[in-house]
């Protein structure tokens, strides 16, 4: 299947499950291909065929912007080296949870959620320690007789007990043992990271020369501005007064790439449920599909965060009246 294809497919998947999917972000750099909108469910998806494509630069900008935008970073792909990605297991790269689509499909439009992920050495599962110890008190079990049944040791037990995760062949000996299930779901979109141990959210990277200028004004009235590397954007910012108020950045001349830009930054911006503007040099508009055009002697005479987002709000109400 070609990726286009595969981007389809997912999409269509997504749109079928009930999600607002953005426009897809056909230009490069891009570290996800689409954004996706479920109520209060928001997904930053990246599509691949095999999912060791996926890199660390860009899994380090996809989890930053995951903490910018309060997003579930995610890659759906068919396969990891030479093998197909198994149904209902969730893989980890580089922090980010991974699914094939068959696992997204159970997961989004069937409501079933994934049981297995994997992590070096296997494959495993949560074990609900507090129902395992409630099912192991009732038969007046103790901690050694549960090893002995296991043929592990009775620190293990209790490990289990304390949430320590299992693998499969210790979960199915257990559920066996008690006629009862012990597991509990991996949350992809909540709880992905209390099965995998991340590194804390990597910093921003420096911003690239050329916009350090409209940085450092962004800064200067009163925005905290996070410079991207592989986005469709060149930073998330936002407003120190209004933590709620996050705007898309880009910044360029105004050419016919840099208005491709803009109106993806506006598909975005819609199911992310943020802003976008767009710094030139020169423009004869006022946006694009939403997406607020200011010239960069104007920016130099907003003296705070309240005269921009005054400027980006009637810039892109009078075009959706338009």
């Amino acid at each position: 299947m070609s990726r286009s294809a595969l981007v389809g497919n997912v999409t269509a998947m997504l749109e079928d499950a009930g999600f607002t999917v953005s426009d897809r972000c056909a230009i490069r750099p891009k570290s996800f291909d689409v954004a996706a909108r479920r109520g209060d469910d928001l997904v930053l998806v990246k599509i691949l065929g095999n999912i060791d494509a996926f890199n660390e630069a860009t899994g380090h900008e996809m989890r930053r912007l995951g903490t910018y935008l309060q997003a579930t970073p995610l890659v759906i792909g068919l396969r990891s080296r030479d093998e197909d990605l198994k149904p209902d297991v969730v893989y980890f790269r580089h922090g980010v949870p991974s699914l094939s689509p068959d696992t997204a499909y159970n997961l989004f439009v069937e409501g079933i959620p994934p049981l297995i992920y994997a992590a070096p050495g296997g494959l495993y599962v949560n074990i609900d320690g507090d129902l395992l110890a409630d099912e192991r008190e009732q038969r007046d079990w103790s901690l050694g007789q549960l090893a002995n049944e296991l043929g592990v040791s009775r620190r293990t037990v209790s490990k289990y007990e304390d949430g320590m995760n299992a693998s499969i062949e210790v979960a199915m000996a257990l559920e066996e043992l008690f006629d009862a299930p012990l597991t509990s779901p991996v949350d992809v979109l909540e709880g992905a990271e209390d099965v995998h141990d991340t590194d804390p959210t990597p910093d921003d990277p420096e911003a690239d020369p050329d916009d350090e200028e409209i940085v450092t004004v962004l800064t200067r009235a009163g925005f905290r501005v996070h410079p991207t590397l592989r986005s469709p954007f060149k930073a998330v910012s936002e407003d120190e007064d209004e933590k709620d108020d996050v705007v898309l950045t880009g910044h360029s001349q105004f050419t016919k790439a840099a208005e491709k830009r803009a109106r993806i930054m506006s598909s975005i911006g819609h199911v992310t449920r943020t802003r976008s503007v767009y710094f030139v040099d020169r423009a004869k508009r006022e946006s694009v599909d939403g997406t607020a055009l200011v010239e960069r002697e104007e920016l130099t005479e907003l003296h705070d965060a309240a005269e921009l987002r005054k400027v980006i709000r009637e810039r892109a109400e009078r075009e959706e009246a338009a």
